[in-house]
């Protein structure tokens, strides 16, 4: 018998295209609308743009804001959103213990910087001596280091006072999965207590869509749903975190679970090699299935974080179908997040688990079926738009 502790989820923060928190995503999910997409302001690709957010709200100082990159302010946003959910915000004992492990990706570029330097060094008679100039003015080594991944971790201890063990994992979808793993790992082992886990992306930038162009998987307009038409990822700015507590310490501070996190697997398959990751993502998937307290697929659906590349997705919708199950596309919703994805898609699934149902099916995915319910099992798959696969399974707490 495992001596395995149960992991719950109390909190949840989170920003997308389709709003901020819970209740904004619910109504979004539910209403029927198109997702939000931008197809003009980065043509000819597609964006799901970040809603307006007053960050004011939850990162109170101006100084802290200015110093900060969009995604480190999204991240910092969507971690406070979390704390809040769990009751947290403001208790200087448990957030000194809670742990953090987080997503991230690297600095954001100086894009007006980068651009003057490729105009100019064409014109410049010694352009080694040029490009040393700008290292040692414009793109000197102190704005590489404030531009360092773990900078996400160290601005959310700074605004919201989490001081606990901090850990960053990079690495494109990989890095989210291995983010709710480790933190989920630690607290089911007994090592930890309470984590904050989570991760943000920032779509808007064109650097990061100038590499998803070169290696030709970026989408270009018109959007397409990325299940039924994968050409291509279309990136999404969004935020995410999850409080992760084990029971005790939960019911120690009269806190109820939202949902229970049961299990997170990841793996690597060789791509290249037919069939390997339908190989590798259907033992995940069926991992999952056989997880948690009932394994019943009757009221079991599963929440895709497909990214919309080709190949690998193509390979993830062979999974799906085989399944039987009910699926949902979050990427259709809210874009492509890199390594926030699984921590995005997780959020979705418990938020549609707590509810007891499926949010609508989007128009236009064949894949997505009405499903009445009851809810109470959503797998969330999240395979890397080239290497990477991911699973992670949320119950109903009751």
């Amino acid at each position: 018998m495992s001596d395995r502790r149960e992991v719950w989820i109390t909190g949840i923060g989170l920003v997308s295209s389709l709003g901020e928190g819970l209740e904004a995503h619910w109504s979004a999910l539910n209403d029927g609308s198109r997702p939000v997409i931008d197809e003009t302001r980065f043509a000819p690709y597609v964006v799901h743009p970040l809603a307006s957010v007053n960050f004011d709200q939850q990162i109170p100082k101006k100084g802290d804001q200015r110093q900060m990159e969009p995604w480190q302010r999204i991240g910092t946003y969507a971690a406070g959103l979390a704390l809040d959910s769990a009751g947290l915000k403001g208790n200087k004992e448990i957030l000194g213990a809670t742990d953090m492990v987080v997503a991230a990706g690297g600095g954001e570029r100086d894009q007006a910087v980068d651009g003057a330097i490729l105009t100019e060094i064409e014109n410049q008679a010694a352009p080694d001596v040029f490009l040393n100039e700008q290292l040692q003015s414009n793109l000197r080594p102190t704005l590489f280091l404030a531009q360092l991944s773990n900078l996400l971790a160290g601005n959310i201890s700074i605004v919201h006072g989490v001081t606990g063990s901090s850990r960053t994992f990079m690495g494109e979808e990989s890095s989210g999965t291995d983010a709710v793993r480790i933190g989920f790992s630690r607290i089911a082992a007994g090592t930890s207590e309470i984590a904050l886990v989570g991760g943000a992306y920032n779509a808007e930038r064109r650097d990061m869509l100038l590499l998803y162009a070169l290696k030709r998987l970026a989408m270009h307009a018109p959007w397409a749903p990325v299940l039924a038409e994968p050409k291509g990822v279309p990136t999404g700015s969004a935020g995410a975190f999850l409080v992760l507590e084990s029971p005790e310490h939960a019911a120690a501070r009269g806190a109820r679970p939202i949902v229970k996190l049961s299990g997170v697997w990841s793996d690597r398959a060789k791509r290249g090699e037919p069939g390997a990751v339908e190989k590798v993502l259907g033992t995940l998937v069926d991992a999952a299935r056989a997880a948690g307290d009932t394994g019943e697929d009757a009221q079991t659906a599963i929440l895709s974080a497909a990214s919309g590349a080709p190949d690998p997705t193509r390979a993830e919708v062979a999974v799906l179908e085989k399944s039987g199950l009910p699926v949902r596309s979050v990427t259709d919703r809210v874009g492509h997040g890199l390594e926030a994805q699984m921590p995005v898609a997780l959020a979705l699934a418990a938020l549609s688990v707590s509810e007891g149902r499926l949010f609508a099916p989007l128009a236009g995915e064949p894949m997505e079926k009405p499903f009445d319910g009851p809810l109470s099992r959503a797998i969330v798959t999240a395979v890397g738009h080239w290497r990477g696969e991911g699973v992670a399974l949320v119950e109903r707490a009751d």
